[in-house]
């Protein structure tokens, strides 16, 4: 039964790999099997740190019992750096000043359709195999993500899971509303990103307790450093805000009903009940314009953010992974059926 499983204590370690696409360094953080006869591709949401998914993507490797490979997709090129601790002040805020000034307007911005385009040219670079059935996973705006690669691979992509997905915006929401206009400017964009990089000058340990003393309390350990890594950088939080920017501005549109009823046989989502990313309006909305997709509601208490903490992890991965069963059953079933008749 879903919700069960336990990981064990001496489970294989997802591993971090860097490779180009597109003329990007990509971090991944995979597990792969000798001979998988599936491959599950995790599509992050935003900010899209690979690292907060560790247990996750070991979980569904784990309970799939090795026979498939599991790949996390970073969402964006973030700069993969380490500041040294500063004992003076006049250098904290040299190099915050000189971080903010090399960012201010040299790297690039991406935005969701570069988000999808690179996931696209991930799959054709890096699975080869054609013979080997992808089922993507993606999680809040990372479904949205999921769907556009399926329509752009529908020969590859065999099913989509959604997790807490992110599909429309949600004008009941006051969080959304603060962040989309934040992200619509880029003054306040710029200015928050200077203070996320200030932060991140401050020695290591502080930051981490720092962390775990507010939003991360309940976190695993993994996500606690995936945040104080990776999170506190300017660059980072500029494409950050760009990318919800982007969402934002894509979601002023309704959700292709047409695509999903197309696909509605080989698409899930499970929503939670209180997120205001994926509400529950958009699960009953679902259900009348798609009434073929499977759908589910999380009860467990677990929240958006699943993947910082490893309940959540183990939770999610469970469920993916019984919808990834069900669906080779059900295929096995029709070659059986075939047989038969």
């Amino acid at each position: 039964m879903v919700g069960e499983y336990l990981l064990s204590k001496e489970r294989k370690q997802a591993s971090l790999r860097l490779c180009n696409v597109s003329s990007f360094m990509t971090e991944l953080l995979e597990l792969s099997a000798e001979n998988p006869s599936l491959h599950v591709v995790i599509i992050p949401g935003n900010p899209g740190v690979v690292q907060f998914y560790k247990h996750f993507v070991e979980g569904v490797y784990e309970m799939l019992d090795g026979c498939a490979s599991v790949t996390g997709n970073c969402g964006f090129a973030y700069k993969l750096q380490q500041l040294a601790t500063f004992h003076k002040l006049k250098r904290y805020l040299h190099v915050f000043l000189d971080e903010c000034a090399l960012n201010w307007d040299s790297n690039r911005l991406f935005s969701l359709q570069d988000q999808i385009d690179h996931k696209v040219a991930f799959i054709n670079q890096e699975i080869q195999n054609t013979e080997i059935p992808i089922f993507l996973v993606g999680h809040s705006i990372g479904s949205h993500m999921s769907l556009e690669v399926f329509r752009s691979l529908p020969e590859r992509v065999k099913y989509c899971v959604g997790l807490y997905p992110f599909l429309s915006s949600n004008k009941e929401s006051v969080a959304q509303k603060v962040i989309e206009k934040i992200s619509m400017s880029s003054i306040l964009c710029s200015a928050i990103s200077c203070i996320v990089s200030a932060l991140g000058l401050l020695p290591r340990r502080l930051t981490r307790f720092l962390v775990k003393r507010s939003v991360g309390k309940s976190w695993s350990t993994a996500s606690v450093e995936a945040l104080c890594g990776h999170l506190l950088q300017y660059h980072t939080m500029r494409n950050i805000l760009f990318l919800a920017k982007t969402e934002f501005e894509k979601f002023a549109q309704e959700p292709d009903w047409i695509f999903m009823k197309e696909k509605q046989d080989q698409i899930s989502f499970l929503f939670g009940i209180d997120d205001h990313w994926g509400p529950l309006t958009m699960f009953e909305e679902i259900s009348k314009k798609v009434p073929n997709v499977a759908l589910s509601i999380e009860k467990e208490g677990h929240t958006h953010s699943f993947s910082c903490t490893e309940a959540g992890s183990v939770w999610l991965a469970d469920h993916v992974v019984s919808v990834i069963k069900h669906q080779l059953q059900v295929k096995a079933d029709r070659v059986k059926d075939t047989m038969v008749g």
